[in-house]
């Protein structure tokens, strides 16, 4: 298969976006949780909602799709289990950033990205 062809993402519905952009852009696609994947961040899964007519699809994207658009430090300790740890990576509905020096601080950046991410006009 041609990758050039490929669609960035397709819904159960029939919808599909060929770009991220176009993905990130659609006012019916939110982020909607994240599920972390401890030994390979990159394969954690950003959790998002398809919300549209006769539609209510979660979709489930690899945090490294969207490892590009993190552009600060990438910390070397993981403080997950530590008293400075608030344990967002294991709350799968928690979208906070997290303000700790820790590896997986990055991922939390990104779902900020995501979530401030610029809609759409419905109907363009």
């Amino acid at each position: 298969m041609d990758n050039k062809l490929a669609n960035f993402k397709e819904c159960s519905c029939g919808q599909t976006w060929k770009t991220r952009h176009d993905y990130l852009s659609d006012p019916k696609v939110i982020i909607h949780g994240y599920m972390v994947h401890f030994k390979e961040l990159t394969l954690g899964l950003f959790i998002f909602l398809h919300i549209a007519e006769g539609c209510e699809t979660s979709l489930a994207i690899k945090a490294g799709e969207f490892s590009d658009l993190y552009e600060g430090v990438i910390f070397r300790d993981r403080l997950t289990g530590t008293d400075n740890c608030q344990g967002y990576c294991l709350q799968n509905l928690n979208l906070a950033a997290c303000p700790q020096e820790c590896e997986c601080a990055w991922v939390r950046d990104v779902i900020q990205i995501l979530k401030k991410w610029p809609k759409r006009k419905i109907g363009t």
